[in-house]
């Protein structure tokens, strides 16, 4: 049995899927990205010029952040986690990146792996994160 989610107060999916599916004692979160609620980017601003300035370390820890409240909707935590994948559009982030996820997690944290795209569903996104994590026993 599986049960597929869209969680209340988090950025509606851009696409028909779920943000995270339970299924086999595990949590698959769907690609997450550092979008808010009212689809302001976490980490983008722009000026009065419409100049952007895109910043990697605030949008890791907001996608950090989204994720943490999504397992929360079914009882889990960062700390259940087992496997993430980053997507980064370029990997001259990669520094800034690593440094705040080292603020989340530790060498026993889950497995990684980080890989370039060309690019994401929006031109100020920085990174997206899916990821798998256990399902807390009850």
């Amino acid at each position: 049995m599986t049960d597929a989610r869209t969680v209340d107060g988090k950025a509606t999916p851009r696409g028909r899927f779920p943000h995270l599916k339970v299924a086999g004692g595990f949590v698959y979160v769907s690609g997450t990205s550092s979008r808010r609620p009212d689809n302001t980017i976490a980490g983008a601003e722009a000026d009065e010029f419409g100049a952007t300035r895109l910043d990697i370390r605030v949008q890791t820890a907001a996608v950090l952040d989204n994720i943490r409240d999504l397992l929360a909707e079914v009882g889990a935590d960062l700390a259940d986690l087992v496997q993430v994948t980053t997507y980064l559009v370029n990997m001259n982030d990669f520094r800034g990146y690593n440094e705040v996820y080292g603020e989340y997690f530790t060498e026993d944290g889950p497995t990684r792996t980080t890989v370039a795209v060309h690019q994401l569903p929006h031109p100020h996104l920085l990174l997206e994160i899916q990821a798998v994590a256990l399902v807390p026993r009850s």
